[in-house]
């Protein structure tokens, strides 16, 4: 599906879109005819909303031919994490029920994006309440990974449906939730890019919470210029303030940081051997490498295998909003749950304070540097009939997570991008970290390294048709 519209890059649909080149129309039939195509093998979407988006298509582009113009995601095909309360859209959170009403109205987040009138394809799954890294759902079943047709294999998670959704040509841009890489591992393991941003810069007002003190909105896309251009669509009206992705820096006058243990451990054969290839390249463009093991790391780590704060805080909102929806939780989540009902309030105000203390020594040392460079996650996306025992799920779920949680313990932004197979043949991921509320310089130091390495799609290539 090179040749799809929906793979252009977004500025080029943006152009095409007002010169008359392209309708939002065509963007939204051709998203129809993937679905129709792939839909069904994919299984991306908790609920498709593609003639109803149609009909949303037709109405943008009189508005287009009539000389209106709504903002730089106008006519541009969506998917949004069944976390987002849009209105006409049910919201399940991955849950075997529907959410009240109150679930149906949209926060700050989705009303700017409405406002530029998109054409809203649908909202993906979910990890239940997106607490799990792997992508799976005892209620609804787990989206494949497009790129093993004969084994089914995880998309990675909370943002389950996210990445697929793109790969399957079904959307230009995608919205997801990120507490612990529910962004960044679904991109890494469907071959796209991904974009987390600082806790607190974007509202999460009418997004179904995991963790309030962990949870970041962010966007996935076909690569990382697509990531930059979202941004800038967005930032301004969310944030009140004119912080513009910069042009992109020059490869030499970058100092990267490279850690030197932690993010490399237990890596999947292939997976350590692309991101090394991968920052060679950097360096012999001229980026300047030194080593980076950023303070305490292990210390993040271990909070995250105790629970951290997410499972206190996901139980705490479903005992007072959703306690109907406990009974039934999936069992992997509910092991989780129950596990902090006997945690003394001590303990959870202790990890919130290590928190506290790791985001102030991160946002210290990672500021000697540019960006920090990992492999996004360390192992091959398993396959759905391996995760079936409570044991192998566990494990494959921390090992998952293990690289990613770093930038949500210590409060950093970062984002994803592809840069090659593993040895199984499925993407591996990048990681680029930066210090809090340097979004707009991380997506520029981001374009700059895809400029060099390519974009997901050269890379990759596509994936096997189902």
């Amino acid at each position: 599906m090179t040749d799809s519209p929906l793979k252009l890059p977004l500025r080029e649909q943006y152009a095409a879109l007002r010169s008359g080149k392209l309708t939002a129309t065509t963007l939204a039939e051709t998203s129809l005819e993937a679905h129709r195509i792939r839909g069904q093998h994919d299984h991306a979407y908790m609920t498709w909303n593609g003639e109803a988006a149609l009909a949303h298509a037709r109405a943008t582009d009189q508005v287009i031919r009539q000389g209106g113009d709504t903002g730089a995601l106008m006519g541009i095909p969506v998917s949004l994490k069944d976390l987002f309360a849009v209105p006409g859209l049910p919201t399940y959170a991955g849950s075997s029920r529907r959410l009240p009403p109150q679930w149906e109205q949209a926060g700050p987040l989705v009303r700017a994006l409405l406002a530029q009138l998109p054409s809203v394809m649908g909202k993906t799954h979910t990890v239940e309440f997106a607490f799990g890294g792997l992508g799976t759902n005892a209620h609804w079943g787990a989206p494949r990974n497009p790129w093993d047709l004969e084994n089914h294999r995880i998309p990675g998670g909370s943002s389950s449906g996210a990445g697929v959704s793109l790969v399957g040509g079904t959307a230009s841009l995608a919205f997801g939730t990120d507490t612990a890489g529910s962004v960044r591992i679904p991109a890494s393991m469907t071959g796209v890019a991904g974009l987390k941003t600082t806790a607190g810069r974007w509202p999460g007002k009418q997004i179904v919470p995991l963790s309030p003190t962990l949870d970041t909105p962010g966007l996935l896309a076909q690569r990382v210029d697509d990531l930059a251009f979202a941004f800038d669509a967005l930032d301004g009206a969310l944030t009140g303030r004119d912080d513009r992705v910069p042009a992109p820096p020059t490869l030499a006058d970058l100092t990267l940081g490279v850690p030197s243990a932690f993010f490399w451990d237990d890596c999947s054969p292939g997976i350590a051997e692309s991101v090394e290839r991968a920052i060679r390249q950097l360096e012999a463009a001229g980026a300047r490498l030194v080593t980076l093991d950023l303070p305490n790391t292990d210390e993040a780590y271990r909070l995250f295998l105790e629970g951290g704060v997410a499972a206190a805080e996901l139980s705490a909102f479903l005992k007072t909003d959703l306690p109907e929806a406990i009974t039934a939780l999936d069992p992997n989540v509910a092991a989780r749950v129950e596990a902090v009902d006997d945690m003394p309030a001590w303990e959870y105000v202790r990890r919130r304070a290590l928190i506290d203390k790791l985001y102030g020594m991160a946002e210290r040392e990672i500021a000697g540097v540019d960006a920090m460079l990992t492999p996004t996650v360390a192992i091959t996306p398993p396959t759905v009939e391996s995760l079936l025992s409570v044991e192998a799920y566990a494990r494959a779920n921390m090992q998952a997570l293990r690289n990613t949680m770093i930038a949500n313990f210590m409060g950093l932004c970062g984002l994803t991008l592809p840069v090659g197979n593993d040895s199984a043949g499925m993407p591996v991921g990048l990681q680029v970290m930066a210090g809090p509320r340097q979004e707009a310089r991380l997506l520029a130091i981001g374009q700059s390294i895809e400029q060099r390495l390519g974009t997901g799609i050269s890379i990759l290539g596509e994936p096997p048709a189902p």
